[in-house]
């Protein structure tokens, strides 16, 4: 019987021994995972298309034009994300601007007149939002087209990213779609160190039953650096 307790007793030490190496594994992945989500956003350039004028509409949806009756031409998507601190707490009152290329990969700016690629009339090519409490944030427009930029360079489909919040350092960046052909030999994204250049792309996604059935929508969280 001593013998038998004994057992027992081993056995219920090994079982508390793995349950306790198990929390701690769970434990410290965890910590990993929350350290992985709460990496900076890696800065790039501004590009020459940030707009120089005043824009007279100043909203999130870039995919309708006041006064016009169509929508802009393209693959929909939204833009949905959060902004936050390095320590993930989320950012409340941040202002998130985007601009970018119509589907034809054609700006609205004067800089970009030599391209002979057609503008939409009914694409916006510029939006902003603020975050809410949770530091959300969220953009409806369209799948941005790629466009030469130099000899043997076509940039990749992108999206112009600047975020402004009080206490932080501005953060100008930009975001990339998963899959493009031209994405691994653009010049830009190469300049971002090859363990940051993941935290700028999306994988587009099927939308859910509050959104268009055609449309995807893009999960792209910003951080910011005091």
């Amino acid at each position: 019987m001593l013998n038998a307790a004994r057992l027992v007793s081993r056995r219920q030490m090994l079982g508390a021994f793995v349950a306790v190496a198990g929390v701690l594994a769970y434990s410290a992945a965890l910590g990993r995972t929350i350290r992985d989500l709460c990496l900076l956003t890696p800065p790039q350039t501004e590009g020459p298309y940030y707009p120089v004028q005043d824009q007279p509409e100043k909203d999130n949806d870039l995919t309708r034009v006041k006064g016009r009756p169509g929508r802009a031409v393209g693959q929909l998507i939204y833009i949905l994300g959060q902004v936050r601190d390095e320590q993930c707490r989320p950012l409340e009152g941040a202002l998130v601007e985007v601009w970018q290329a119509a589907a034809s990969g054609r700006y609205n700016h004067p800089d970009d007149r030599d391209n002979r690629a057609p503008l939409d009339p009914n694409f916006q090519y510029w939006g902003y939002d603020t975050t809410d409490q949770e530091g959300r944030y969220s953009f409806k427009t369209v799948l941005p087209g790629q466009y030469p930029a130099g000899l043997f360079w076509t940039r990749p489909s992108h999206v112009h990213f600047k975020v402004h919040r009080r206490g932080f350092q501005e953060l100008t960046t930009q975001m990339y779609f998963a899959g493009d052909p031209y994405l691994e030999k653009d010049r830009i994204f190469r300049a971002i160190p090859p363990d940051e250049r993941q935290r700028v792309i999306v994988e587009p996604e099927p939308p859910g039953h509050e959104f268009e059935p055609e449309s995807r929508i893009c999960r792209f969280d910003l951080m910011l650096k005091k």
